[in-house]
C-alpha cells in the first residue's frame, strides 16, 4: 500500500516535443510586443551586453517595431484560422506525426521557443502523462546558437524546475542528413518539372546571424553550405545550378553574405532573370519566407530587371515532409520503442 501523499507514479509512457521558433498571437500592438520583448531578450539571438541592448529594445525598438511587423504579418496571416503559418504548420505536423506511429505509449506535443504553447507548459503535460522519456526536436535543420543552442538552453531551464527530471534526447541537426536532402531533392524537381528552361537558377536563401558570431565558432554558415552543396549533388541531373544567400539582417553590424539582395544584382550582372527560390533552412513557411521572399524578394528582383521569379514553398506539412520527419524521430527514439 503507498503511503499517504506518495507521488503517482503512471504507465511510462515516451513523449516527442517538436519546438519551432515561435510566432506572436496576433498582429496587433500588444501580441507583437511581447513577441519580440521574449525573442529580442534571448541572450542567445543578442549578444549585446545587457545594459547597451535593454535601453536600446525597451526605449526604441519595442516602441516602433511591433507596429511595423504587425503589418508584415498580416500580409501572410491564416485569416481563416486566425493564426501564423508557422503555428498552422506546426500544429499540422504534430498531428500527422501522431497518427503516423499511432501509439498509446507514444505521445506527441508541439511547442514554441518563443511564445505559445511554450516549452515549460507542454513537457510537464507530457511528464504528468507519464512521459519518463522525452525526445526534444529541434525544427532547424542546421545548428546555430541562436536557434538550436537556445531551445536546448529553455528545456534545460525547465528541467532544472522538476525533483522528477525525465530522461531527454535532443535530434541532432539533420542539414547533411540523407533523408532531410532526399527530401528536398525530391521536392524541389517536383516544383521545377513544368518549367522549361535550359538552364534553371536556384537560389537557396537562409536566415542570417552576425558574422561575429560565425566568428566566435558558430558553424551555422558551414551547415548551410553544405546543405546547399548536397542538393546540387542531388540535383545535377537537372540542369540546375543552385547558389547561397541570406536573409533578416538587423542592425548595422555585418551579417553573413551574400545578402539576398546583393545576390539578385550578381545574377542580374551575369544575365540571369529568371530566378527560383527556395528556404531550406526552414521547416515550414512563416514571415521570413512569405512576406520577405515571396512578396519582398519577387518584387525586388522583378524591379531590378528580372523577368520571372518562382518560389518553392518550405516541405511544410506535406507528405514529404512528414515521411522525413517520421524516419528521424524513428531513429533517433532508438531502444525506447519497439
Amino acid at each position: 500500500m503507498k503511503p499517504k501523499g506518495h507521488t503517482e507514479i503512471k504507465k511510462p509512457k515516451v513523449g516527442v516535443l517538436l519546438i519551432n521558433l515561435g510566432t506572436p498571437e496576433g498582429t496587433t500592438f500588444i501580441p507583437m510586443w511581447k513577441y519580440l520583448r521574449e525573442f529580442l531578450s534571448d541572450q542567445r539571438v543578442i549578444e549585446l551586453s545587457r545594459l547597451i541592448w535593454l535601453p536600446i529594445l525597451y526605449l526604441i525598438i519595442l516602441i516602433t517595431r511591433p507596429k511595423k511587423s504587425g503589418k508584415l504579418y498580416e500580409k501572410i496571416w491564416n485569416k481563416k484560422k486566425d493564426e501564423s503559418p508557422l503555428r498552422v504548420f506546426s500544429k499540422s505536423i504534430c498531428n500527422k506525426i501522431k497518427q503516423k506511429f499511432n501509439k498509446n505509449d507514444l505521445l506527441f506535443s508541439y511547442a514554441m521557443n518563443y511564445g505559445s504553447p511554450t516549452i515549460s507548459k507542454e513537457i510537464f503535460k507530457l511528464f504528468n502523462q507519464g512521459c519518463q522519456r522525452i525526445l526534444i526536436f529541434p525544427m532547424y535543420p542546421q545548428y546555430s546558437a541562436t536557434t538550436t543552442a537556445s531551445v536546448v538552453d529553455n528545456v534545460s531551464s525547465v528541467l532544472k524546475k522538476m525533483r522528477w527530471q525525465p530522461t531527454v534526447r535532443f535530434c541532432p541537426p539533420y542539414y547533411d542528413d540523407k533523408i532531410y536532402i532526399d527530401a528536398l531533392v525530391s521536392h524541389i524537381k517536383k516544383n521545377i518539372s513544368k518549367t522549361n528552361k535550359k538552364k534553371r537558377m536556384i537560389v537557396a536563401s537562409f536566415h542570417g546571424i552576425p558574422k561575429k558570431y560565425f566568428l566566435k565558432g558558430d558553424p551555422y554558415h558551414c551547415h548551410c553550405a553544405k546543405t546547399v552543396r548536397l542538393l546540387n549533388e542531388g540535383l545535377k541531373k537537372e540542369k540546375t545550378n543552385l547558389e547561397i544567400s541570406f536573409q533578416s539582417r538587423f542592425g548595422p553590424e555585418e551579417w553573413l553574405r551574400p545578402y539576398m539582395s546583393e545576390k539578385f544584382d550578381q545574377l542580374l550582372e551575369k544575365g540571369e532573370t529568371n530566378l527560383i527560390m527556395i528556404a531550406p533552412g526552414f521547416a515550414v513557411d512563416c514571415l521570413e519566407t512569405l512576406e520577405e521572399i515571396k512578396i519582398q524578394g519577387k518584387e525586388e528582383f522583378l524591379s531590378k530587371g528580372g523577368e520571372s521569379f518562382q518560389y518553392i514553398d518550405c516541405l511544410n506539412d506535406s507528405d514529404l515532409s512528414i515521411s522525413m520527419i517520421e524516419k528521424l524521430i524513428k531513429r533517433e527514439l532508438s531502444g525506447w520503442i519497439k
